[in-house]
């Protein structure tokens, strides 16, 4: 998936004519307006992978494939109850805090069981597996295998991990999605 956030629409159409599909973005009303902006591509694949509150879970919900950052079930119950309104379920990650870093957000991993239970409870909601952002210094590697131990003993199908500086590693440990952002567009056109 190409992280696209802070590029330009015109960045995203490139990116397209060139094969890509799948976009993720970290900000709603940005999203809202590439959505807009790219609204005569039909088969744009949006994924939301950025911190999410729930007076905005109404924006997303039906127009996104995938959102990669519940953390907590107040999260979880929005996305459900908006779910069920609109009839059709949200496919979600859970993410993990797999480094236990205070600056990061997620679920602390021997939580992970309770909060993936607690919210394939909920209708209209699929937890379709885990996301993590391993801390940035050392080695990912270990991280990466303790998310793919996890998604394995919670039976669930996908993983999202890895970014530009170490998806192959992420790719390695049993990765299903990668997002890669630098890589695909380079640095970002502004900042945030």
């Amino acid at each position: 998936m190409a992280v696209s956030k802070s590029q330009p629409a015109s960045a995203l159409r490139e990116a397209y004519a060139a094969g890509q599909r799948d976009f993720g973005e970290n900000y709603v009303q940005e999203w809202r307006e590439k959505a807009e902006a790219l609204s005569d591509l039909p088969d744009v694949v949006w994924h939301f992978v950025g911190g999410l509150q729930t007076n905005k879970v109404k924006y997303l919900v039906g127009k996104v494939r995938l959102i990669h950052t519940v953390d907590r079930e107040e999260l979880g119950r929005e996305i459900s109850r908006r779910s069920t309104q609109r009839g059709s379920p949200t496919r979600i990650l859970v993410e993990v805090n797999v480094g236990r870093e205070a600056s990061k957000s997620g679920c602390d991993p021997e939580r992970v069981g309770e909060l993936v239970a607690s919210l394939s409870r909920l209708p209209h909601l699929e937890v379709a597996g885990l996301m993590c952002i391993p801390p940035v210094e050392g080695d990912p590697r270990n991280f990466f295998v303790a998310m793919r131990e996890m998604r394995d003993r919670l039976r669930l199908r996908e993983l999202s991990m890895g970014m530009s500086a170490d998806y192959p590693e992420a790719i390695e440990a049993g990765a299903t999605i990668v997002r890669v952002g630098t890589a695909i567009f380079g640095e970002r056109a502004v900042p945030r």
